[in-house]
Formats: structure tokens, sequence, C-alpha cells
């Protein structure tokens, strides 16, 4: 193979920027001019960028299907709202560009942090940490029968991708009845799948819903009034996914109700919520800002997910999480 040209713009630290150069080596990295904005920000492309063979970062979309050299590019976050449209889809299609994200880096913090949501639920974490009383007395007789097992709960899971297979994993040893639903089954899913026609008889049963959806037009409010009142009184409500797809008015009259039990949130619309926006209200709706992915080293597992693909790359093998 002759040798290819690697543009990134991620942030990351001298060292590890030094690690991936040589880690690809004879290949050529390309980096951008510093301009100090975060990845995510709309600042003009690097013209650099038009010279690359392979692309990690966060590109505008139009300096992907500008540029005439381009052969596979790696979205450096599990999200990929500003590529997930119809035209773009169309675009790489045709022109035999895969694209892939870096949901692998970031599917096991995610899938700890929901199920640590869950554990805290089921063992009334936050009241137990926040009361101080003695043995026996009516308050501390009460978290203890509020508290439950997770075992032979019933969970259904709206977004089935790496993060909710790494989370089935780890639900294993409590035994729980898990659903999921999948726009697309594939038929090698490890629990019963549900496709988005089928999922509001599914919704019925379930003890905990987690919403690991991306944000797409499809997506967007798909938690609204009408599915909040589908599901079980007292349904445990988790939201790891995107904060677009959770009609937010709708799930505070779900906890106003009581229909929704607590609502565990890592993602909402926007980020953060205003200081007097009324989910802040609950003592039972929970938000972490948006830090479920974290984890430390989490630039270096970055670029090694994307020598790993790499590597597949060169052997004309599959790459692991290509999205298109």
């Amino acid at each position: 193979m002759s040798t290819l040209k690697v543009f990134t713009d991620l942030q990351a630290a001298p060292e590890l920027i030094d690690w991936l150069r040589q880690s690809i080596a004879p290949h050529e990295l390309l980096l951008p001019a510093p301009t100090g904005a975060s990845v995510l920000s709309d600042v003009p492309t690097d013209p650099l960028m038009q010279e690359a063979d392979i692309v990690l970062g966060q590109p505008r979309t139009d300096a992907v299907l500008s540029s005439g050299k381009l052969k596979w590019l790696q979205v450096s976050t599990a999200g990929y709202t500003r590529y997930d449209t119809a035209d773009f889809r169309a675009a790489v299609k045709e022109r035999g560009i895969p694209v892939t994200n870096s949901s692998r880096v970031y599917d096991d913090a995610c899938a700890e942090h929901v199920m640590a949501f869950m554990l805290a639920n089921a063992r009334q974490l936050p009241i137990g940490l926040a009361t101080r009383c003695p043995n026996g007395v009516p308050e501390w007789n009460a978290i203890r029968a509020n508290s439950r097992l997770l075992q032979g709960q019933s969970l259904l899971i709206v977004g089935y991708g790496a993060i909710a297979e790494r989370l089935v994993e780890l639900l294993a040893p409590f035994r729980m009845k898990i659903t999921a639903m999948r726009r697309a089954p594939r038929g090698d899913e490890k629990v019963t799948i549900v496709t988005p026609a089928e999922v509001d008889a599914a919704l019925v049963d379930a003890d905990h819903v987690i919403n690991i959806l991306p944000d797409n037009p499809e997506s967007r409010q798909w938690f609204n009034a009408a599915r909040f009142s589908k599901m079980k009184q007292g349904v445990i409500f988790h939201n790891i996914g995107r904060g677009t797809t959770v009609n937010q008015e709708d799930l505070a009259a779900a906890l106003a109700s009581g229909q929704v039990g607590a609502a565990w949130l890592d993602v909402t619309d926007p980020e953060p919520l205003a200081d007097d926006h009324i989910l802040w209200t609950f003592p039972n709706c929970y938000i972490t800002p948006h830090t479920a992915g974290g984890q430390g080293g989490e630039s270096k597992v970055l670029i090694q997910h994307f020598l790993d693909n790499f590597a597949l790359y060169q052997k004309g093998e599959t790459l692991v999480n290509q999205v298109m």
C-alpha cells in the first residue's frame, strides 16, 4: 500500500499526538493550524484536510464532501448527528467512503454509568446517603422496604447498539427480562428485539426504560406524553442517548403524576439545563452533566481505537463501529 496521509483535529496532549504519528509510520500525519476552538465548533476547515486520505476527528460535512482524496472518515465521538442526514449518507455511499464512529471507546463507560443509575435507584442510594436515622425508626424501615432487587425486573432498551450490547453483558448476573428496540434487527442480538412498530407494546411491561437513541430527525421528541402514558405506572426512565430525543415538559408532567417513578438523565436539551428548569424541582429526577462516557485516559483510548481500525483498513478488513 502506498503512503497514506491521515489528518486529525483531535485536541490531545502532544505526547499522544507524537504516539499517533509514530504508530502510523511510515504513513504521514497531518495536523491543522491551532485555533483553540472545540472540534465541535464550526470553524473553517484547514486546507491540509483536502490532502488527506483518512480523517480522524469532527470535520465539517462540506469539507468531507468537497475532498477529492478522502477514502475513510473516523468520527472521534460516539455521536455523529451532523453526518446522519440522507444527503450525506447518499454522498459517502456513492463515493465508497466508509464512516466509522468511536462507540467502542465509550460503550463500557456509558454502560457502567447507566448500570450505576439502575443500582442506585434500586438500592435507594440517594435517600439513603442523605438520611441519618437510627435502626428501626419508620424512616429507616421505609428505605429498606422501598429497596428492590434488579433480578426478575423487566428492562426495555430503546436504541440497540454497542452500548446496549455491553449493558446486556453487564446485567447478565441480574437475570432481568431484557427487550430492546432496534430499527433494523440483524438477528444476532442476545436479547428479544422489537421494531419501532412493535415497541409500544413492550413499553407497557417494562420496569426500567433506557433511552440510547441518537439525535436524528426520526428520534427527536421520541419520548413524549403519548409514550410515557403507555409505560407501566412508576417506571424508572434513564437517558444516556441524547437530550433532544425527550420532550422534557412531558417528562416533567409524567414525574409529577407518578407515571414515571424516577428519571435518571445524563443528557438534556440544552446542556446544562437552565437553573430554573422544572426538572430540577423534582426530588426523583437525577441529572449528571453528560459525563457517562468519561474515563481516565480517554484520549489514549480514542487513539488506540483509531489505530486498531487503521490496521484493519490496511488489510482490507471490516472496520469496527462502521455507521455508513
